[in-house]
């Protein structure tokens, strides 16, 4: 089958287009912006790739078009495939329909820790031997990419349906499905096995309030079944919330008075509990109180596969991180410069806290590129300032440099805002010294900030 893919490199639907290429599909794809890395990764694979929605690609006469939901109405290759009436999907429902039908499908959800808890996941089951295939919003390291099919070590190189693993892993995103389906994304999955990491009002653009999230959360507990297990965040009062609303699947619980829970020793050891019982002691280098939840998480849901926990704890202290999460980028000068993807408030706070623990007293210089659609909404403008008040200095690069100061007034002086790329890396590197570590925050690609800061830092 010629699958010819709209949005191919977002995360996602670059994802679906190694899926597809994978199970033995001839894959085509374009994008408006189709640029390195997600280009070369898809390039490698034999994939096609074509710049813009040009309604030439009408001859390429595909069996099937997947609609990423970057594309709307209006986008002039999707008006002809609808002018002409053709065979047309959304990346979720293709996913469910081809790689997930008749799978044992462990989801993530949860506004933050999603692509970190679920790369924990996928690598415990790769560790205990379980071959899982998974489609992830980011890379894991430990991996190298962020989807594949999870062949049985019988299989050819291109698999059939009865060689592949029953496991699949996959970052469920609450963001809605293409501009004809609504609904969001993981209602498609119909999982086995979900972990609810947490919830916050996200997504202004497309969610009126906090309870229509709640709403489609709901959905999503409707399509478990009763032999599944839903694993719950106990400190997250939103969460319980959906869960009243009705619930027909056991529920183990991580960080509460039942279920899982860790204490952490001063020598960065983590003690594991599940139900009061000692489980092991986890020794690793990620950061943070998060990173021990996202561990737990992953443990539970491990567990429902079949993997103990003793196998989870020691599959972890393998685990290298995902890319763009406190990736350390390099150190020059005897400074260090970190990214994280962090963009979100609370996701903000909890990076420039796991960092401030790690380093102690050294100086954080936090850079941050405030670009998802709720930030640009305004949505967190009074809870931003407070996410970053455990930095020394803040910098805030936004092309609207007016909505950054009025968000980051209450920092005073340690908080300047840039509008063009040069002024902010020359005004880094202006206060920067030995020993400083300077933490760079965006969820897009922050115009290469970070090897241009290397540089100039190098070469002053």
């Amino acid at each position: 089958m010629h699958i010819h893919i709209l949005g191919i490199c977002g995360t996602f639907m670059g994802g679906i287009a190694v899926l597809a290429r994978e199970f033995g599909h001839r894959v085509t794809g374009c994008d408006h912006g189709v640029y390195p890395p997600m280009s070369n990764q898809l390039e490698s694979q034999g994939i096609d790739l074509m710049s813009g929605y040009s309604t030439e690609q009408i001859k390429l006469q595909p069996d099937l078009f997947v609609i990423g939901n970057v594309v709307s109405r209006g986008n002039p290759l999707m008006e002809e495939i609808l002018n002409q009436n053709l065979p047309y999907t959304s990346g979720p429902q293709w996913l469910s329909e081809n790689i997930l039908k008749k799978r044992w499908v462990l989801a993530v959800a949860g506004t933050h820790g999603k692509t970190t808890t679920s790369s924990m996941l996928a690598w415990i089951l790769e560790y205990a031997g379980l071959s899982p295939g998974f489609l992830i919003g980011g890379i894991p390291e430990n991996f190298g990419l962020s989807a594949r099919i999870g062949k049985l070590q019988s299989a050819g190189q291109n698999v059939s349906s009865d060689e592949i693993s029953p496991f699949f892993v996959i970052e469920a995103d609450e963001y809605d499905t293409a501009f004809f389906d609504k609904r969001s994304k993981f209602i498609h999955y119909h999982p086995r096995t979900v972990i609810l990491n947490n919830l916050e009002f996200d997504h202004a653009d497309i969610f009126p309030d906090l309870s229509a999230i709640e709403r489609q959360f709901h959905h999503l507990i409707r399509t478990v079944p009763n032999n599944g297990l839903i694993i719950q965040n106990a400190k997250d009062d939103n969460l319980k919330r959906v869960l009243n609303q009705g619930c027909w699947t056991p529920i183990e619980e991580f960080a509460g008075n039942t279920g899982w829970d860790f204490i952490a020793q001063q020598n960065h050891d983590t003690e594991i509990f599940f139900q009061d019982h000692r489980e092991g002691c986890l020794r690793w280098d990620l950061m943070g109180d998060h990173n021990r939840m996202n561990a737990l998480a992953a443990l539970s849901a491990a567990r429902h596969a079949g993997v103990p926990a003793h196998v989870g704890i020691e599959a972890l202290m393998q685990f290298k991180n995902v890319k763009r999460r406190m990736e350390k980028r390099g150190v020059v000068q005897g400074i260090t410069i970190y990214d994280d993807f962090a963009h979100h408030p609370t996701a903000i706070e909890t990076t420039v806290h796991g960092l401030r623990a790690h380093v102690g007293k050294q100086r954080i210089i936090a850079v941050l590129e405030p670009r998802s659609n709720t930030m640009k909404l305004g949505v967190w403008q009074h809870s931003l300032a407070d996410s970053l008040s455990e930095a020394d200095d803040v910098f805030c690069f936004s092309r609207d440099a007016q909505w950054a100061k009025n968000a980051l007034q209450q920092l005073g002086n340690k908080a300047t805002c840039h509008d063009h790329l040069d002024s902010l890396i020359k005004g880094i590197c202006n206060i920067s010294q030995t020993g400083d570590h300077i933490l760079i925050m965006s969820n897009g690609g922050f115009e290469g900030i970070h090897e241009k800061l290397m540089s100039v830092l190098q070469n002053p």
